[in-house]
């Protein structure tokens, strides 16, 4: 079986300036590639799990995700990098759906398109309910970005380069 690293988006990948719709406002995190490439290297298929409810919301278009998601994957592909595929929540939290993290959707989503060991597996997020989701889809290893308070992470890191500079030097972690 297939292991996996599951990323988040705003605040892993990229800076959140909050509500990111645009190339423009796109700021790839310091270290991003050389991580991703420190997995690559291990045999992880990579996948974008994100929360978009500036779709929801009403703040930009589906369209402007796209538009702006297939950017980004050209920009790895620029690095060597390639993201298996990209799921995301595009509702309000107030729409209670299955898909917004934490609940598992995407996950899911994930499981029913690859055979992949989530004992195996890692989760990359700046937010509670990004290790809430890997602990509720039973991905058994977390990474915690930022200063904020995030409980039951594997790994806690403030930024993804101090992460970065962690696993180049222990590398048997992943």
């Amino acid at each position: 079986m297939q292991k996996a690293l599951f990323l988040d988006r705003d605040g892993v990948i990229n800076i959140d300036h909050g509500y990111v719709s645009t190339v423009e406002e796109f700021e790839f995190t310091e270290g991003i590639f050389d991580l991703l490439r420190l997995f690559l290297a291990k045999g992880y298929l990579l996948f974008i799990v994100t929360n978009q409810s500036g779709i929801g919301r009403g703040y930009y278009s589906e369209e402007d995700f796209f538009t702006l998601t297939s950017w980004m994957l050209n920009e790895f592909k620029k690095e060597a990098i390639e993201i298996f595929s990209v799921h995301y929540c595009n509702h309000a939290p107030e729409e209670n759906c299955s898909c917004r993290k934490p609940a598992t959707g995407m996950v899911d989503a994930i499981l029913k398109e690859r055979t992949i060991s989530l004992k195996n597996s890692w989760l990359i997020g700046d937010k509670q309910s990004d290790i809430d989701l890997a602990h509720n889809a039973k991905i058994a290893h977390t990474i915690a970005i930022g200063e904020r308070d995030i409980r039951s992470a594997t790994l806690s890191f403030k930024t993804i380069l101090e992460c970065k500079l962690f696993l180049e030097q222990n590398r048997d972690k992943i």
